[in-house]
Order: structure tokens, then C-alpha cells, then sequence
């Protein structure tokens, strides 16, 4: 069976405890001495039915107060699908709280209190959610007995709220309306609400198609501890955090920049032809290379961002607001450093989801900022890989956890770090932060596509990118195909801006330059140099790698 990891978010006193112990009770989830135990305290605190939200939260602060202080997990499974769950608080000074507890989750809930409707908290949590690429959420309407089960006041709150949350970017939203304290709609469907067609939240919970966005698709393996019990004996332990390795494969270490190949892969209790992430081996390699903890091995050409200086999202975890004269720590896979917040770029307005500006940054608030490192970090953006695109910041004088950060997909001019005496094409690559490319513009507009070609090179130059725009002029007679071929072996984002007539050079460029390394962009008559055209090759570049033929369409569509 799979599994599915979720975690509960939402305003104070939404029902987000019973909803789980509701979940966990009917859905037989719940052991005979844990039940006894909420029993029991029921009892001393009234002589109602059985308090389900005692079953997960246990601290007793949170049972005094009636109310959620920190994170509590919890296991269970059905026929279906196996889940851990993520019972998060819902008060304002705990968000940093959910914040964790939702990091790891495939899908989110967000409750809504059926009287109240979507309070500040709950858009809040759904930003968090959202910035933390929680592909799926649920946002389930608790507490519908308290309204009558009424339809209207189902669709009004959608009507409110679902605007807002269509800006979040969400892969899948399922609406349910349901009550908690009675289980309507929890496990299985009632007859309470005939108007409602949908299933109900378990009936949900395990056909929802999980997404593994946090593992990503390229080879990562950040190095925690090299061991070596003999001299016959030298491995590189760690979490692979993204993609597949096989033995044989070519790996490049970073920052050294030397290559070598896969000798084997070792578990604790077993050698593998291969190993997918997310998963804890030992790697040997066929070269004595110098890789050391904090090290990490990745595939030649599929290189991260060697960057000292990077844009990220932060949630302020500390009761001490950010003080942007001042170091910190930052902690990114095995690696840590110092760096500086060089600049708070903006704060964002949780109602509203407007870019405010700002001098410093107080608990719970949630922020874009640009952080200088001491030493270059090896990073992919929080959409491609969820471990090498997030990282906490920690204050050196009392080693507290001020702050939780994802990378943004979009940075800013970098120098960046590596030290080779190989200067070969991976090791450009990574000192540029980009892989080489041949960007080949077709249009049956001349002029629009020359305009498109010196506007995409000055958004590119300005991002930091090592770039050129080679066209029929700059050759002057030359080998197309040997000017790119030489440019890509440095790295280079290629421009090739010729005429369609050439179909010569064209034809070359398609025969000799291998796939990955070749894009073919179709301008179209109307683009020329609008924005929107500009800025979606940037982030289709930058963002991804760059694959196949593709055409700009009109202003404001997408590629």
C-alpha cells in the first residue's frame, strides 16, 4: 500500500482535533488504552460524550485550554492506503508550529468553521500550504449540524474563499461539508445533506492521487558522513534527495568539480543496482576522490544552483524579529554556513496577498528575502525539490531556529563558488548557475524575431545568465554549427537568431547538437517583445531545463 502524509490547518477551534480523533474512531484507528484515556478525561472534565480531540492532543496545556499547542502525529490505515496525519494548531502564535507540521504533507486540510467562514488563519495556513507546494488541498466545512446542514451557506462560503484559493496554485481542491462531533461526511457519507454528491473525507483520502513533488527528478546526494572502517573501504553516507542512481553512473562531486563513476551502493543489509530517493545508502566510487561532509554528488549534466546569493520565501519562527545587520546560520541539506540577510524584499499581506514593503520581519509573518552566504550552497528551487529547495536559519548565539525557508524558482545575479583546476563544461555550468543551451527562434516574421531574440538576451544577461545572441551577422560566414558548439561547451545560453531561409545551418544545428541541449522556439507574428512572452521563456528556462519545440503565443499566454 501507499502512503499518504496530511496534516490538518485552519482557524482557532475549527474542530481540526475531533476531525482526526472522529477520523481515527470510526475508521477503527484508535488502540483500547488510548481510548480508555480520553474516556477518562472526559469524564473529569464533563459528563458529555466521549471528547474525540483528546486522542490527539495529549499535552496538558492543550487539554486544559482546550486547544492545540504543538504537532501530533498520528498512524493509522485502512484497506486502501496507509497515512500519517499532522494535527497542527490553529492559534496565530503557533503557526510557525504548522508550518512544520505541514512540510512533509502530499495534501493538506484546511477546516472552516460553518458559522464563520474563512477567517484570517485559515487564508493564512492556505498561503503556507501553498508556499510549501502542497499539491492537493481539502477544504472541509466543519460543523455544518450548527447551520442545519444548509446548502446556502455551503456555496456562500465557496463563493468567498474559492476566489482566494484559485490564486494559490493548487493541482487539486476537493470542497466537503461535514460535521465532526457527529461524523457526517467524515468516513462514510450522510444522509443529512442529499444535496451534496461528493465523497466523503476518508472516501477521499485514499483515491486522491499523491504527487511526489518533493523527491525531484534529478540525481541529488548530499554527503553527511564519509566512512571508512579499512583501507579497502571508502563510502559517502547520506539521504539521496532527489532522483535515481545506478551503478555505473557518472557522478560529478561538488564544489571540486572531479568525476567519477558509481562502484556500489550499499544499504544495511543488502548491495543495489539502484536506489530511488527518498532513501539512506552508501555510495562507493570507482576514483579516490577528496568528498567530504557537506559535499554533494550530482549528475554532470544535471547540475543545482552553486549559488552564494539566492531569493527565498521565509516564515519567522522567533519571538525576536529579524535583524537584518546581523548573521545567522543557515542549515541546507548537510551543509552549514553563514550568511546574511542582504535584503527583505518585500512582506506579503496573508489577507490579501499583497507585497508590502518592510524593515524587519516579526513572528509568523511571511516574507521574500535575499540571503548572501560565506560559502556557496547547492540548491534547486522548493518546487523542484522540497529538500534542496528549503533550509532552516539558526541564531549563533542561542543555536534557536529563527526561521524556515524555501528557495524561489526566480534568483537574482549570483557569484557563484566553485573551485576546479578542470575547467571543463560541468564545472562552467555550475560557476555560471545554468547548463548550456542552444535557443534556436523560428518566425515568419524577421524583424519580430530578431526584437524577441535581443529582448530575451537582455532578460536572461540581467538574471545573471551567461548569454549571446549569434545571428547571421555575428558569424559573418563562419560554422553555425562550431560557434554554438563552442559556446555551449562554456556554458552559454546560445541565442541562434537566423533567417528561415537558412535551412543549412538550421538542419546542422538539428543533426549535431545533442537533444537536451537543443530548443527550438516558434515566435509567432504578433509577439515581438511583449512582457509576458519574454518572461515566460525566462522561467520555462530557468525553471526546468529546456526540451522539444514550443511556440510563444500572443501576448499574455503561456508557452
Amino acid at each position: 500500500m501507499d502512503l499518504l502524509r496530511f496534516s490538518t490547518a485552519g482557524s482557532v477551534d475549527d474542530g481540526k482535533s475531533t476531525l482526526i480523533g472522529r477520523l481515527l474512531f470510526d475508521s477503527k484507528g484508535v488502540f483500547e488504552d488510548q481510548l480508555e484515556a480520553a474516556e477518562r478525561s472526559t469524564v473529569n472534565r464533563s459528563a458529555g460524550p466521549i471528547d474525540l480531540s483528546l486522542l490527539t492532543d495529549g499535552l496538558r496545556a492543550e487539554r486544559e485550554q482546550g486547544i492545540t499547542i504543538d504537532v501530533a502525529y498520528r498512524y493509522f490505515a485502512t484497506p486502501k492506503r496507509k497515512f500519517i496525519i499532522a494535527d497542527t494548531p490553529g492559534h496565530e502564535q503557533y503557526t510557525r508550529n504548522m508550518a512544520t507540521g505541514a512540510s512533509t504533507a502530499d495534501l493538506a486540510i484546511i477546516l472552516i468553521d460553518a458559522r464563520y467562514g474563512a477567517l484570517v488563519q485559515s487564508r493564512r495556513h492556505t498561503i503556507i500550504a501553498s508556499l510549501l507546494k502542497i499539491p492537493q488541498i481539502v477544504i472541509a466545512v466543519n460543523k455544518m449540524d450548527l447551520v442545519g446542514f444548509s446548502h446556502e451557506r455551503f456555496l456562500e462560503i465557496q463563493r468567498d474563499f474559492q476566489p482566494f484559493v484559485d490564486q494559490m496554485g493548487f493541482s487539486g481542491v476537493q470542497w466537503i461539508p461535514l460535521s465532526a462531533l457527529n461524523g457526517d461526511n467524515v468516513v462514510t457519507r450522510s444522509d443529512v445533506a442529499p444535496w451534496y454528491k461528493g465523497p466523503s473525507l476518508l472516501e477521499h483520502l485514499e483515491t486522491v492521487e499523491i504527487h511526489q513533488a518533493d523527491l525531484g527528478d534529478d540525481f541529488r546526494f548530499p554527503v553527511q558522513f564519509v566512512i571508512r572502517p579499512n583501507l579497502d573501504f571508502r563510502g559517502f553516507a547520506g539521504l539521496l534527495a532527489g532522483g535515481t542512481l545506478k551503478v555505473g553512473d557518472e557522478v560529478l562531486a561538488l564544489p571540486a568539480g572531479t568525476r567519477s563513476r558509481v562502484k556500489q551502493i550499499h544499504t544495511h543489509d543488502a548491495n543495489l543496482p539502484e536506489a530511488t530517493a527518498p532513501r539512506c545508502v552508501t555510495v562507493l566510487l570507482e576514483d579516490e576522490i577528496d568528498v567530504s561532509r557537506g559535499d554533494m554528488l550530482v549528475h554532470p549534466q544535471r547540475l543545482p544552483w552553486v549559488r552564494r546569493t539566492f531569493d527565498a520565501q521565509l516564515v519567522w519562527m522567533d519571538g525576536t524579529p529579524l535583524d537584518l545587520t546581523r548573521p545567522y546560520l543557515i542549515k541546507h541539506t548537510t551543509r552549514t554556513v553563514r550568511v546574511k540577510i542582504a535584503e527583505l524584499l518585500y512582506r506579503i499581506d496573508t489577507n490579501t496577498l499583497a507585497h508590502l514593503p518592510a524593515q524587519t520581519q516579526q513572528l509568523n509573518e511571511i516574507s521574500r528575502v535575499r540571503i548572501s552566504a560565506a560559502q556557496a550552497l547547492y540548491l534547486d528551487s522548493y518546487a523542484q525539490n522540497r529538500t534542496t529547495g528549503s533550509f532552516i536559519l539558526i541564531d549563533p548565539l542561542t543555536n534557536a531556529t529563527v526561521a524556515a525557508g524555501m528557495v524561489t524558482a526566480d534568483q537574482p545575479v549570483d557569484e557563484t563558488a566553485t573551485r576546479s583546476n578542470r575547467i571543463d563544461r560541468a564545472t562552467r555550468e555550475a560557476h555560471n548557475g545554468h547548463r548550456g543551451q542552444a535557443i534556436v527562434l523560428d518566425g515568419s516574421d524577421r524583424a519580430a524575431q530578431s526584437q524577441f531574440a535581443r529582448s530575451l538576451e537582455a532578460r536572461l544577461f540581467h538574471r545573471g545568465a551567461q548569454v549571446i545572441v549569434v545571428d547571421d551577422s555575428a558569424v559573418e560566414g563562419a560554422d553555425v554549427l562550431a560557434v554554438v558548439q563552442l559556446l555551449l561547451d562554456a556554458g552559454t545560453l546560445v541565442i541562434v537568431d537566423l533567417p528561415a531561409s537558412d535551412t543549412t545551418a538550421r538542419l546542422a544545428l538539428q543533426r549535431s547538437v545533442a537533444e537536451r541541449d537543443l530548443a527550438e522556439v516558434s515566435i509567432a507574428p504578433d509577439v515581438a517583445t511583449t512582457e509576458a512572452a519574454t518572461a515566460q521563456t525566462v522561467l520555462w528556462l530557468a525553471d526546468r531545463g529546456v526540451f522539444g519545440t514550443y511556440t510563444v503565443r500572443g501576448p499574455g499566454a503561456d508557452i
